[in-house]
């Protein structure tokens, strides 16, 4: 095989790779009827999707999955930026034993994590409400956010803003023309990974949600009861998290 070939191939390949397992879902989401040892449906429909979105539940829980992981992703962002800028420019001492503490969380199941903050929360009277939910998810997903900011800083975008200075950028005029460009893909992997965790919780929702429901904790009951209503629910989980993607691909692709 030529080298010409080949180079398509790989990708092609890949790609295959990880869509026949989401083509699967889709088409069990319209399974309306699949018996074996049948390799195609019987009967294609939306049943699966009227069960699943008809009671109202999986409308609030996907609700309140896209706002908890929206407010996570701005909070890690907010708060890994001054972090990570910290540890990358060595300004601490210790630096590496503080990264390692600030990635402890990673270490631990997300329920035991949930568990470990329900009696604080109730304490401070935020258990159930999206409030705790949004803290929950912070504490699992900032270690993400700074490790991957973190990566982003290093001796040449201070050099950059150094220059930037010396013409005379103040600054917000360095942050917006300098650091921030320069950071762009480092900040679309941080907010990508932020909201994936978030979106992706189970253990920690679990433990603190209450009556405050996310997807996950709907649609995994229905993985075993009816399939073609978790699969269903899986399509609709997907959705969120391939925009994230495409945007974060984007962000990877953009001039600095």
């Amino acid at each position: 095989m030529t080298e010409r070939l080949r180079r398509p191939l790989v990708p092609v390949l890949l790609t295959g790779l990880f869509a026949v397992p989401l083509a699967f879902v889709v088409v069990q989401a319209l399974a309306n009827s699949w018996r074996a040892p049948s390799l195609v449906p019987q009967e294609l429909g939306w049943r699966g999707f009227e069960v699943a979105f008809g009671s109202g539940g999986a409308v609030a829980a996907t609700a309140n999955s896209i706002v908890v992981a929206l407010v996570t992703t701005v909070i890690c962002l907010l708060v890994g930026w001054p972090a990570a800028r910290v540890l990358g420019g060595r300004r601490l001492r210790r630096s590496g034993l503080i990264a390692l503490l600030i990635a402890l969380p990673l270490l631990m199941p997300p329920y035991l994590a949930g568990f470990g903050l329900t009696e604080w929360f109730i304490r401070l009277g935020i258990d159930g409400a999206l409030a705790g939910l949004v803290l929950a998810h912070v504490v699992l997903s900032l270690p993400y956010a700074i490790l991957i900011l973190l990566s982003g800083f290093n001796r040449e975008i201070e050099k950059l803003e150094e220059m930037a200075s010396v013409t005379g950028a103040g600054r917000p005029g360095r942050l917006l023309w300098v650091s921030l460009p320069s950071m762009r893909p480092a900040l679309g992997a941080a907010a990508l990974l932020s909201f994936l965790v978030s979106w992706s919780q189970y253990g920690s929702s679990l433990a603190l949600g209450a009556d405050r429901s996310t997807l996950p904790i709907v649609m995994l009951p229905f993985i075993r009861s009816d399939p073609q209503v978790g699969a269903a629910l899986a399509v609709v989980f997907l959705i969120p998290a391939l925009v994230a993607v495409a945007l974060a691909a984007r962000s990877q692709r953009s001039p600095i």
